[in-house]
């Protein structure tokens, strides 16, 4: 077996939490990769006794329906039914089959699965002084349209959420999966604000108390127009923070997206903080650095290593970080830079919010002090 994962943890005395990220290798063949990613993965959890809490699976489509079938017969029932979020990148320098994430927690009491109409989505975790939720891949297909779908996918979130006395003010992390991003961002965007204003979440009197957020260019591959991903804190109450700006950037929303440049909200075990998507904007948002897939780069690790800093947190507290590259010569230049820093990467090749975007990271980070 040559995988190797990239796995990093931090311990308290009441839980666990377990990231894992693996990356598939250049010149393996496809069933091979799966085989040995998805057996690394469920011998480490098994061997720690830990319980998957949110798993994504970046792939192209084509390769999809075959990864799920090797991910069922070797995970068994270790996910406890519910399903990852399967989401279509294009096919990059290492091949269809970009690579893994987990998150993991490994506690006392075994999490309860969480279901929308009667379909588990999500975990929850209950703790003396944390009780911790997280969703994958809410989708809304009934619908035709992707603003309904969008629509519907913010009201199934908030469904949930309300199963345990929670709304849209306990979501310290999203994550919006957004497919075709380039012909509709704008009318998601009208979407999830309309959605905040009526929670309260914007709008005149509000703290603003947005989420920080990805929203990507990789589409789910159920067909669907849009999934979301998210993480609750459920208890303790109101003790979510967020950072509206860092760095060279300002507020998402003086220029219509509706996030928070980051947040920091208590988990099973610490503090964690969530870094939105980030790519190479001036203090107007406006994209910096025009044509210049390199400039591009080094000016998003720079402000992403802003807001790291506005955290308290450094480059070794990171846990995972998300790397969307537009096209395979920009994740090649990616590729001669990434190493400097010590960042556990997955890299996926799809379109970035804007069409002069072309590239962005996101990052997830536990403060070790």
């Amino acid at each position: 077996m040559g995988v190797k994962l990239h796995t990093h943890s931090v311990e308290s005395p009441v839980a666990t939490e377990i990231y894992i990220s693996a990356e598939s290798q250049k010149d393996v063949p496809l069933q091979q990769q799966a085989e040995d990613i998805f057996s690394a993965i469920r011998d480490l959890l098994t061997s720690k006794g830990a319980h998957i809490l949110q798993e994504r699976i970046f792939a192209a489509q084509s390769v999809t329906e075959e990864l799920s079938k090797i991910r069922s017969e070797i995970y068994g029932n270790i996910d406890k039914g519910v399903a990852p979020s399967f989401l279509v990148c294009k096919e990059g320098l290492a091949g269809p089959f970009a690579g893994v994430q987990v998150y993991a927690v490994i506690c006392e009491n075994e999490p309860e699965t969480v279901k929308i109409e009667n379909v588990p989505c999500g975990k929850i975790v209950t703790l003396p002084k944390c009780k911790y939720l997280t969703l994958s891949g809410i989708t809304a297909l009934q619908f035709e349209s992707a603003t309904q779908q969008a629509r519907e996918m913010l009201e199934k979130g908030e469904s949930a959420l309300k199963q345990f006395g929670a709304d849209i003010h306990s979501v310290p992390r999203t994550w919006m999966w957004l497919g075709d991003i380039l012909s509709w961002y704008d009318d998601f965007n009208k979407v999830r604000n309309k959605f905040f204003t009526e929670r309260g979440t914007l709008g005149e009197g509000s703290m603003r108390s947005m989420p920080a957020s990805t929203g990507i260019g990789l589409g789910p591959a159920n067909g669907g127009k849009c999934a979301m991903d998210l993480t609750a804190v459920i208890e303790p109450e109101n003790s979510i923070q967020y950072l509206q700006a860092a760095g060279k950037q300002q507020c998402a929303f003086d220029y219509g997206s509706a996030f928070s440049r980051a947040s920091r909200a208590v988990t099973p075990a610490g503090e964690t903080v969530f870094i939105s998507g980030t790519a190479s904007i001036d203090l107007s948002g406006a994209t910096t650095n025009i044509d210049d897939p390199e400039a591009q780069i080094r000016e998003t690790i720079r402000n992403v290593r802003a807001v790291l800093k506005d955290m308290n947190t450094t480059d070794e507290d990171v846990m995972q970080v998300m790397a969307y590259c537009k096209t395979t010569e920009v994740e090649r230049i990616f590729n001669s830079i990434k190493d400097d820093l010590p960042w556990p990467w997955i890299t996926m090749i799809c379109d970035v919010c804007r069409p002069d975007l072309l590239f962005e990271i996101e990052a997830t980070a536990i403060p070790r002090t």
